[in-house]
């Protein structure tokens, strides 16, 4: 093999090394992503570069070029050892200077490369925080080095953050993110400027989730006035291409070794309480306590065992009759939910309908109601007994596209016409449901059923939704009418609620209702109908159906 002949080779490397860098850069990206290390990415270099070498110097051992080349295969094998710095041998530099320029520029390419990659998997790409995967590896090491010292995770999550991407789209909420990523980096320095030896850790975990790790801490009071802080500053608007945005923080505060020893321990405790903070209306903060994590615990408990409820038959019945303002007559009446719980015994729906509806088993608790009501009415239907029966349907339950035809078999099997079921939605369930939906709702009503909507009230109500939606019936929320006795304003709010109701061609049911001055009232301002312990409390259907008879002798049909 002559000299000329190396040369060529020589030549087609450098014309390539642009190519294969490239190709490195690829590679190294994606062993990143395999969660393969650098190492690795390294030694397919140098086993790439040492095949060609190989080729060369067995064609002729003993010319300047191939020894030059071998220089530099020892040169790539020293990559295994993660020497990717020093520079091509001086035998190549002095022989092939051109290639020895190639070498050094691929290595800056690979270094490159890997720093790249590494930051990709180590950093946030729109905050340039620490994402999830470092800020657990730099918190181990403070943890660690802060043995014996209190320290302290905050866990930070913005309210209504999704309502800004749904309106101005994700790349104003990147914005928004970048924004809010400043001023808790702003909160951080001020609070504590060069006072500390090992500085506070401040992350973004994913989406609009933010955490801060503080290895060092005096007492639990200094954490929670930088939580204060924190919850203001975000609270502060945010000027966002010519919109005022106004949103909030709901935080969580956990300490160590108070709440856990652990960083896993520490954020678990911060995201309970972050939770918390969410459930009181966000906007403010939460430190963790043995009373939250009974509560959490009893969370826990509650969604492993509604997920044999069902199976366990556990679940039954109760029945409130609801009675006419206007002819004193019974005008149906509700199907409550109960759960006759192994250890607890029965449990009302608010300790575990929220619950449900998160993890999804409503939709298997919805499904036994309706087969459950669907029974009962055809039982009554049978011994002469009509009556029209209300239950809730979950805005889960309607997500499903078999709802409505699975709803119609469950009856249409008991024989059960339609005009004796009412179907009660959520207020909140109801303004946001889709067209398709409303249009299912509406053929349901066509067919003689009765539509409520629930709690109205508690939730932002779309007035124009209120108007085009088919619907009979608007049930008051027990917060509207709890003062009127006693306060002029309720008065005057339950006033102007009704005579919208009306204005939409609506009857109205106050739920909940205890006196007989608050019935007086609801009668005066027009209120139809009336649900609560003033006439009836829940009962389970033998005793409601004795009820039934007591308070309308003689007559066993619907008013």
């Amino acid at each position: 093999m002559r000299e000329g002949t190396a040369q060529k080779i020589s030549n087609a490397l450098l014309s390539g090394a642009a190519g294969f860098a490239s190709f490195v850069f690829s590679l190294s990206a994606m062993l990143y992503i395999t969660e393969l290390n650098e190492k690795v990415v390294a030694s397919i270099v140098a086993g790439a570069f040492c095949l060609l070498i190989s080729y060369i110097a067995s064609e002729r051992p003993n010319s300047e070029s191939a020894r030059a080349l071998a220089a530099l295969g020892d040169r790539l094998l020293a990559v295994e050892d993660g020497d990717l710095v020093s520079p091509a041998p001086p035998s190549l530099q002095k022989t092939m200077p051109k290639l020895a320029a190639a070498v050094d520029t691929l290595f800056a390419e690979v270094r490159a490369s890997i720093e790249n990659a590494h930051a990709l998997g180590m950093y946030d790409p729109v905050t340039s925080l620490p994402n999830r995967l470092h800020f657990r590896s730099e918190a181990d090491k403070l943890l660690s080095e802060a043995e014996g010292s209190r320290s302290a995770m905050l866990f930070v999550d913005l309210d209504r953050f999704k309502s800004v991407n749904d309106s101005l789209g994700h790349a104003r909420g990147d914005q928004l993110l970048i924004m809010v990523a400043n001023r808790l980096r702003v909160v951080v320095t001020a609070e504590f400027g060069e006072a500390l030896q090992r500085r506070p850790l401040l992350a973004r975990l994913a989406g609009d989730e933010f955490t801060l790790f503080f290895p060092e801490i005096q007492s639990s009071a200094d954490v929670e006035r930088i939580a204060r802080r924190i919850a203001l500053a975000i609270a502060e608007p945010f000027e966002l291409c010519g919109h005022s945005v106004d949103i909030g923080a709901s935080i969580g505060v956990s300490i160590c070794p108070d709440h856990g020893s652990s960083i896993e321990s520490l954020m678990r405790a911060a995201d309970i309480a972050m939770y918390c903070a969410k459930s009181l209306g966000g906007g403010q903060h939460c430190l963790f306590d043995e009373q939250l994590a009974a509560e959490h615990q009893d969370k826990i408990e509650t969604e492993r065992a509604l997920t044999e409820a069902v199976q366990r038959d556990e679940f039954l019945l109760t029945f409130q009759p609801q009675l006419s303002l206007v002819t004193g007559e019974i005008a149906g009446a509700e199907a409550l939910l109960r759960w006759n719980h192994p250890r607890d015994g029965l449990r009302m729906p608010d300790t575990f309908i929220p619950i449900a509806e998160k993890t999804g088993v409503i939709s298997d608790i919805g499904d036994w109601v309706i087969t459950e009501v669907a029974s009962v009415l055809g039982s009554w239907s049978r011994e002469g007994i009509s009556r029209r029966l209300a239950f809730n349907v979950s805005p889960r339950q309607v997500e499903r596209a078999d709802f409505f035809s699975r709803l119609r078999q469950s009856f249409g099997d008991q024989q059960v016409p339609l005009s004796m079921v009412e179907l009660e939605f959520t207020e909140s369930a109801a303004m946001e449901v889709s067209k398709a939906v409303l249009v299912e709702i509406g053929a349901l009503r066509a067919d003689g059923a009765t539509i409520s909507i629930d709690d109205f009230g508690t939730g932002y109500s779309n007035i124009a939704r209120l108007r085009t939606m088919p619907l009979d019936r608007v049930k008051l929320d027990p917060s509207l009418i709890a003062d009127i006795e006693h306060c002029a304003r309720a008065r005057v709010v339950v006033q102007a609620v009704i005579q919208l109701i009306h204005g939409v061609g609506c009857e109205i049911v106050a739920e909940a209702v205890e006196t007989v001055a608050q019935a007086d009232i609801l009668r005066t301002m027009g209120c139809q109908a009336v649900q609560g312990y003033v006439f009836a409390h829940p009962m389970y259907e033998d005793e409601f159906l004795d009820w039934i008879v007591n308070a309308n002798p003689g007559s066993r049909s619907v008013a």
